[in-house]
């Protein structure tokens, strides 16, 4: 746990970008305890595990529920009912799920579309090219709100590669006017800032090491 490397960070980044702090395998009172010197977005990524630590911080208004992890069909329900953000929408399929459920939950969560924008077999998200061809259909969909993109780099590049990929997110999130670009990780958000990102995903830079 480091609380004063979170303080660092969050004094040297500007106004327009937001911390998530990478909460997935961390005990609720280490979520506390960043919470209490100002980081209110956490961010999950299995829903069990997840649901466990809302229920014991429900006391804990401020906190908003990011799902980062890959989402499965049969979950997202449950995604839908205990996140307000989810950044890890990787297909049209699950994005028009989510809009149905979302309808019959009566919620509107802010989504992420994560793009896919190297040749990574570890890493799902949508194709940009289908990503532009499917924008209109995307965009008439119900019951969500397109807040941004989501990408993940491969591990192993060098900071101009990571630059680079990053410089292509953002584009391509301007060309479709979305205003966020979730991207960046405790090992590479330097490079993600310069390119525009509006979300850093920070877990063990935060928290130190999982168990």
């Amino acid at each position: 746990m480091n609380p004063a490397k979170y303080l660092e960070i969050k004094n040297k980044i500007p106004s327009n970008v937001n911390i998530l702090a990478v909460s997935k395998g961390f005990k609720s009172q280490e979520i506390k305890t960043i919470q209490n010197i100002g980081q209110n977005d956490f961010g999950e990524s299995k829903v069990q595990e997840a649901l466990e630590k809302q229920l014991t911080l429900k006391d804990n208004k401020q906190i908003n529920w990011h799902f980062i992890g890959r989402i499965q069909s049969n979950k997202i329900r449950k995604i839908v009912q205990n996140f307000k953000y989810i950044h890890s929408v990787d297909s049209f399929e699950k994005l028009q799920k989510i809009s149905n459920i979302s309808r019959e939950e009566k919620k509107i969560p802010l989504i992420m579309l994560q793009v896919k924008l190297s040749d990574d077999p570890t890493k799902g998200g949508f194709n940009p090219e289908f990503l532009i061809m499917k924008w209109r259909e995307i965009q008439e969909l119900k019951n969500i709100s397109l807040n941004g993109l989501m990408t993940i780099n491969p591990k192993g590049l060098s900071s101009k590669e990571n630059s680079g990929l990053f410089k292509k997110c953002r584009a391509l999130a301007d060309s479709l006017q979305l205003p966020d670009c979730s991207m960046g990780m405790s090992g590479d958000w330097e490079e993600a800032i310069d390119a525009g990102s509006t979300w850093l995903r920070l877990g063990s830079l935060i928290f130190g090491g999982r168990s």
